[in-house]
């Protein structure tokens, strides 16, 4: 099987069928968990399949984009209150090795119904195109991460976004770059402003590429993991999720 096909099932057996038989063939034994709330290794999350399956839990997966033995899933999970809330979004973010399930990353955020752009956390293109340009891609939004994300060049941003059609996700943003700058402005005037540190994870599969950065809101420490749609050159579309990282967890792998 395939990252993805391997992931896929995983998350099959653990939410869909509460198959504890398979997902420990799906899952490594050391399996390494950077969940705040999971402890690490593969028993904890097989020991949690009955309660997830009592809870009538329910997964339902948005966007799936694969690079090496990365794959990361953009999900909503309903009847979600094991993990901390009615309805979440989340990006999950798997490590493949060796045919299982080694490694999981993940961001919870729940979910904004009435947002200012009017468009869901959720909603938007699926379909992964573009295939041969996954690598121009990948270092565009590498740089817009570099240069606007983590401050280098913040007045390059039209150079990465597009300045004619840009739909925005974020339940407290409106659409196009317009809504984005007069939204940092109001999150920083409010004392909560955004600042990117380091992105050690990035996915691209097409047009569709994926970053999982760590910095704070204020003076918070958070994660912020994003997802953006490129077209023609240009970020034209991003769903992202934002957790505040704990100061304690229930393993020593950290958030990141």
């Amino acid at each position: 099987m395939t990252p993805k096909e391997i992931v896929l099932s995983a998350v099959l057996a653990i939410f869909t069928n509460f198959d504890q038989t398979a997902a420990s063939k799906l899952l490594a034994e050391n399996y390494i968990q950077h969940n705040v709330a999971v402890p690490t290794g593969a028993a904890p999350i097989l020991g949690f399949i009955p309660a997830l399956k009592e809870s009538r839990i329910k997964a339902t997966i948005h966007r799936v984009i694969a690079e090496g033995n990365l794959v990361v899933l953009h999900v909503t999970y309903e009847n979600a209150q094991a993990f901390g809330g009615d309805t979440l979004v989340a990006f999950d973010v798997f490590r493949v090795e060796n045919g299982k399930v080694a490694e999981h990353w993940d961001n919870l955020q729940p979910l904004v119904r009435q947002t200012v752009s009017g468009n869901s956390m959720t909603d938007g293109p699926t379909q992964i195109t573009d295939h041969a340009k996954t690598g121009q891609n990948k270092a565009l939004v590498e740089g817009f991460v570099r240069d606007v994300l983590q401050g280098a060049a913040p007045e390059r941003v039209t150079d990465y976004i597009s300045t004619t059609n840009y739909t925005q996700h974020n339940p407290l943003v409106a659409n196009g770059l317009d809504g984005l700058g007069a939204a940092l402005k109001a999150f920083a005037a409010a004392g909560q402003a955004m600042s990117y540190t380091r992105t050690p994870i990035i996915v691209a599969e097409g047009n569709f590429v994926f970053t999982a950065s760590e910095g704070k809101l204020g003076a918070t420490p958070t994660a912020f993991f994003d997802l953006f749609r490129i077209e023609n050159g240009k970020i034209v579309e991003h769903w992202d999720t934002i957790s505040t990282i704990p100061a304690e967890m229930p393993h020593t792998n950290g958030k990141f």
